[in-house]
């Protein structure tokens, strides 16, 4: 009895080992690099309130190619600048720099401004001679934010400000600009000084004509517009951006020491489950100085507000030089980065029978992705050219939800596959030429017809955002 119960057992484990070795079983491991992606990144600040910040002054073929993580091109810059006169746009001030960065890969990120105190005046002269009214504060004019004059040229400039960018891939996003000092919504350096306040019937017509005319461009608005100080995670003008479908961006981060480095994280809780949550540290020189800056509380701000987005709010190769140990931990956690927990196929196939591949993800950011994206499978020979492209069009990675460090769920997904399949009819079998033999298998997540687009952790990557995984016959 004994003899035969071992006899079965070994019959039980050797057919085991054979079904073990027909499938193949692979767990990478996050490499821990920087991931540049859409929707998501540290956005250098080409131009800041006046033309010398922060990248403006770097060499043309400078694009500070060593800050890791840099996936954005932020270009804040005044109103008289991009429209000197009425209605002849100066677009080469944007489209210079930004092709820089966009030849590598990156996006960039717009604001104009009607105010400002680093210069005089934001907004072109042309706009006060035709009768639009604005105050003197401190030797610099602020527009009448409210008068009918310079609404209408506001809305003129952001007509031909969509009509150039929107929908266009490379741009990231557009802010709520012409509003406030440094287009951030707040006045309470001005306010006080001229006794004149703005409400929500105001603040409401900027972000009526920035969504009247971006259509497609993700649009976001500074917390400040609401209040900079009081933390509420409710104001009536907030509220109505995010029915509008404009995100958050919050200037506020690191301005003042602990506990007011920042007020507004609840308020972002309404925002980043469905939309890009984007901070903006204070000018890191400034914040040094008043004793504001802390590397920890930068790294926590990120995962409070849940943020795809943090500034370099300085001359960037200084920052990175001075935080890049901190950058580095933000870069593994901001935004989202898809991990690929486990993956399995059958070690071998038939050409045009079906088989199945097992595969779980889980999203290690702070953030979901906003935007689509389908793992794939792509089978490549000895030379690099593609034998089979294995879509998973039935899991979109937009679904994978973040969680505290360490703790995100895995979701497990199973594709069924065939790789050149046949097909009959009466006058025979006709199936796809393929090639036999063994292959490399390789692993992306992009759009639905299989072209890679996400940056995944992972090393062996062949060039075009696919990373090897095994083997894989083909007979």
């Amino acid at each position: 009895m004994m003899k035969r119960f071992a006899l079965v057992l070994l019959a039980l484990l050797y057919a085991l080992s054979l079904l073990q070795a027909q499938t193949v079983s692979v767990s990478p491991r996050d490499n821990g690099q920087a991931l540049v992606n859409p929707g998501m990144g540290w956005m250098l600040y080409y131009y800041s309130n006046v033309l010398d910040n922060y990248g403006s002054q770097l060499l043309p073929e400078d694009t500070v190619d060593e800050f890791e993580g840099v996936g954005v091109v932020f270009l804040r810059l005044p109103w008289a600048f991009l429209e000197p006169e009425k209605g002849k746009f100066n677009w080469e001030i944007i489209d210079s720099p930004a092709q820089r960065w966009i030849e590598k890969g990156k996006r960039i990120a717009l604001c104009i401004t009607s105010t400002e105190n680093w210069t005089r005046q934001g907004t072109p002269q042309w706009v006060f001679d035709e009768g639009a009214r604005c105050y003197e504060v401190d030797g610099f004019l602020e527009p009448e934010y409210s008068d009918r004059k310079f609404l209408q040229a506001v809305e003129h400039c952001v007509e031909a400000l969509a009509e150039r960018y929107d929908g266009d891939p490379n741009v990231d996003f557009v802010a709520v600009g012409h509003f406030g000092m440094w287009g951030e919504g707040h006045t309470v350096l001005t306010t006080p000084k001229h006794g004149k306040e703005w409400g929500f019937r105001t603040k409401k017509k900027y972000i009526d004509i920035y969504t009247r005319h971006f259509k497609s461009t993700q649009l976001c608005i500074s917390d400040d517009i609401a209040d900079p100080y009081i933390r509420e995670d409710h104001f009536k003008i907030t509220d109505y951006a995010f029915k509008k479908g404009v995100t958050l961006k919050d200037d506020s981060i690191l301005v003042q020491p602990w506990p007011n480095s920042w007020f507004h994280d609840g308020m972002a809780q309404q925002f980043w489950p469905t939309l890009p949550v984007i901070l903006e540290h204070e000018h890191y020189l400034g914040s040094v100085a008043r004793k504001a800056w802390d590397k920890e509380l930068l790294l926590r701000s990120v995962e409070d507000y849940h943020a795809s987005y943090m500034s370099i709010h300085c001359w960037p190769h200084l920052e990175w030089e001075e935080n890049k140990d901190i950058i580095r931990r933000i870069n593994r956690r901001m935004g989202y980065r898809f991990q690929l927990e486990k993956a399995e196929w059958p070690s071998e196939v038939k050409r045009g029978e079906a088989f199945t591949i097992t595969s779980s993800w889980k999203n290690a950011g702070v953030a979901p992705c906003y935007r689509d994206g389908y793992p794939c499978f792509t089978v490549k020979n000895d030379n690099g050219g593609i034998v089979a492209v294995l879509v998973n069009d039935g899991f979109n990675v937009n679904v994978l939800q973040p969680a505290a460090p360490g703790e995100a769920e895995a979701v497990e997904t199973v594709q069924d596959c065939n790789i050149a399949q046949v097909f009959s009819n009466s006058k025979g079998n006709f199936s796809r030429v393929c090639q036999t033999g063994e292959f490399s298998v390789y692993v992306s997540v992009g759009k639905v017809d299989g072209t890679p687009v996400y940056e995944l952790p992972y090393d062996g990557n062949d060039g075009h955002k696919r990373y090897y995984l095994g083997k894989i016959t083909i007979k």
